[in-house]
């Protein structure tokens, strides 16, 4: 078994997907942005309605509970417009009530099959349907959990992405849940053609907002999310499912299918998850916050940082250097960044100049909002 400490190998492609050009002058923010035209798309949102009455957890994503939530999009390919879309249809509802956020997938598949069975296995190594929630939207201290097929749960909590040299938690389990499955044809039979399986699960916000500073969720709260389906090619070998390997004898990499797409192989960008708004109105549509607009300038920092950092082992003391304006403009108001850094960490910080209202990140990106007086 792969050690759980090692779960970003199976992501090829760990590092940016543009290469960063530093420029002899500023530029303006839009064309900065445009050096990394893959990380700054528009993640999707989902407006998630409260119910009094919660749905039963049997693998029925069809009840009449689940009527009131809508699909989400189609998933599409983890790189997104980089690559096609999947052959193979995948989608996500959402509801909650006070106790818990619940989440019905339905995963199209013509073989379904599935061979892990003890709880934190590795389950990724089979095809799977995975979900990935950052409660406080500062990239650190995020869950993940996976289910195959046989309804195996593997439960982790990451302390800060694996590129900023995160722990993967896997003795985290998240008490209380409940999950099934259902499969629509047979386990593991590939003698016939199935449709898919489907999942539910219910997950206790104690589970995952606790602390001793436990967020009551509440009517126009805010997450972040995402959603992956990991899809191996296989063939019929003995009557069964065997993954398709290279000369070498190597399983081929796994698709990897998600909701909203990251714009590299990466999962463990949570700034690129999508956003999921609770809500107790019908008639609530999401509206991105001005917060998470000027949060892109600091990330363009944070890339521009770490882009730099890999190719001279050293981190720019100034934004000049980085070729980014001190002074922008975020949706008509006007915004202020400023740098400070030593070789070896840095923190940014951008403000408001009317309203003083003032975010930062650091080297391990880390985003918190300050504390004005």
């Amino acid at each position: 078994m792969k050690s759980p400490g090692n779960c970003l190998n199976r992501f090829v492609k760990p590092g940016l997907t543009a290469a960063l050009l530093i420029l002899p002058g500023l530029v303006s923010a839009q064309d900065a942005f445009k050096e990394f035209p893959d990380l700054f798309t528009v993640p999707y949102s989902y407006v998630a309605k409260h119910v009094k009455q919660p749905p039963v957890i049997d693998g029925d994503v069809e009840d009449a509970v689940w009527q009131q939530a809508q699909w989400t999009q189609d998933f599409q390919d983890i790189e997104g417009r980089l690559k096609p879309a999947p052959p193979l249809q995948t989608n996500v509802k959402m509801l909650w009530d006070d106790n818990y956020l619940y989440v019905a997938a339905r995963i199209k598949d013509p073989h379904v099959w599935a061979t892990l069975t003890h709880h934190d296995d590795i389950i990724y190594l089979d095809n799977d349907f995975e979900l990935f929630i950052d409660p406080n939207n500062s990239t650190h201290k995020y869950f993940e959990i996976e289910v195959n097929a046989l309804n195996t749960i593997f439960d982790l909590f990451l302390t800060k992405p694996y590129r900023n040299g995160g722990a993967a938690v896997t003795g985290w389990d998240t008490h209380g849940l409940r999950s099934a499955v259902k499969v629509q044809g047979t386990l593991n039979n590939p003698s016939d053609t199935d449709k898919g399986w489907t999942v539910e699960m219910a997950i206790p916000f104690k589970a995952i907002a606790g602390g001793f500073n436990r967020a009551k969720i509440k009517d126009g709260t805010m997450w972040r999310i995402n959603f992956s389906r990991v899809e191996y090619d296989t063939k019929v070998q003995n009557g069964k499912y065997v993954k398709l390997q290279d000369n070498n004898g190597k399983d081929l990499p796994e698709h990897n299918w998600v909701w909203s797409n990251q714009g590299l192989i990466n999962m463990h960008y949570p700034e690129r998850w999508g956003y999921l708004l609770f809500t107790e109105r019908d008639d609530a549509k999401f509206e991105m916050p001005y917060s998470e607009e000027q949060k892109k300038h600091l990330w363009l920092v944070y890339y521009k940082q770490k882009q730099w950092f890999k190719d001279h082992h050293e981190y720019l003391s100034s934004l000049k250097d980085l070729g980014i304006e001190n002074k922008v403009t975020v949706t008509g108001n006007a915004n202020e960044l400023k740098l400070e850094a030593t070789p070896h960490q840095f923190i940014a910080y951008i403000t408001d100049t009317k309203t003083n209202a003032t975010y930062s990140i650091d080297q391990d990106g880390l985003v918190q909002q300050l504390i004005n007086p």
